[in-house]
């Protein structure tokens, strides 16, 4: 299940990225106080992150390889719906897109057809990163709470971060820690694996909409 857990959850780097668009431009960097309490992080989220049904952006990722000098540099869209899953187009270097639903995880072709990597029947663990995922969709701090160690830090008058160590030993094999941060939208995700890995994921033009149209929603079948 490593595996799939991990195309997962780089696919749920736009995981974070359910909050709407609108964050005030960066100015100097505030200082960054104190964790908050748990039963605190969600008021803390809930105040300051603005959920959007959907979301639709752009991406760029860096992913710095243990043992390489050079990161690896990938730039693409995505979108994000919630209750229906995660669509992330890589552009560049090359084009590809990885589809995450509730019961596939897939890519499509250049054609339109679709290559499953894995589904829920034939491989059971998918349900489990898939709900995983859809809870960090939906910044549900109580279902993360099992899995994941959680502090939440407010930054400066509308900033945030959000920290998650896991505590499920499974996702521990590969997943040391997941960082999130932003203000009313997710800015940037910062995922550091066991094997010494670290993506850097950081988002831009993200704008909010009510609803998939059909030719968006035909994405996730």
């Amino acid at each position: 299940m490593t595996g799939i857990v991990r195309m997962a959850l780089l696919a749920g780097g736009v995981l974070a990225a359910c909050a709407a668009s609108a964050a005030a431009p960066a100015t100097a960097a505030p200082a960054l106080a104190a964790s908050v309490p748990a039963p605190d992080a969600a008021r803390l989220l809930h105040d300051r992150l603005k959920i959007s049904p959907v979301l639709k952006g752009e991406f760029e990722q860096v992913k710095t390889l243990k043992g390489f000098r050079n990161p690896l540099v990938s730039r693409g869209e995505f979108e994000v719906a919630r209750g229906q899953g995660v669509w992330w187009h890589t552009r560049q270097p090359f084009e590809t897109t990885l589809v995450v639903t509730r019961t596939r995880l897939f890519t499509r072709n250049a054609d339109g057809s679709a290559s499953d990597l894995a589904d829920a029947q034939a491989e059971p663990g998918l349900k489990q990163v898939n709900e995983l995922i859809f809870s960090l969709l939906a910044a549900d701090l109580d279902a993360l709470a099992g899995r994941f160690t959680i502090a939440a830090r407010p930054v400066g008058a509308a900033g945030w971060t959000l920290e998650l160590t896991p505590r499920d030993a499974d996702i521990a094999k590969f997943l040391v820690r997941a960082t999130l941060a932003g203000e009313r939208d997710v800015q940037s995700v910062r995922i550091e694996e066991a094997r010494g890995d670290v993506t850097q994921i950081r988002f831009s033009h993200q704008v909010p909409a009510p609803a998939l149209t059909g030719d968006e929603a035909a994405r996730f079948r």
